[in-house]
C-alpha cells in the first residue's frame, strides 16, 4: 500500500513537471519565422490554385469544391 502510494505521488510530480512551460509567448527573434508565408493558415496560394486546379480536372467540373456532381452525368 505504500510502495503504491509513493508510486502514485512520484508520477504525479513527474506529470506536473512538464505543465511549467506549457504556454509561452513567441520570442521577438522567433516572429520572423511566424511571419512567413508557409506559417499561414491559407498556405501558399500558387499550391493552392495548382491543388484546385487537379481536383477540378478530376471531377471534370468547373470550380471542383461545389457540392454538385462531376461531369460523368451520373447524379
Amino acid at each position: 500500500m505504500n510502495w503504491t502510494r509513493l508510486g502514485v505521488m512520484a508520477l504525479a510530480m513527474a506529470a506536473l513537471s512538464g505543465c511549467a512551460d506549457f504556454y509561452q509567448p513567441p520570442q521577438p527573434w522567433q516572429k520572423g519565422n511566424l511571419a512567413k508565408p508557409d506559417m499561414s493558415m491559407g498556405g501558399d496560394g500558387l499550391d493552392a490554385r495548382f491543388t484546385q486546379h487537379i481536383y477540378g480536372s478530376k471531377e471534370g467540373s468547373s470550380g471542383g469544391y461545389g457540392v454538385g456532381g462531376g461531369g460523368c452525368g451520373c447524379n
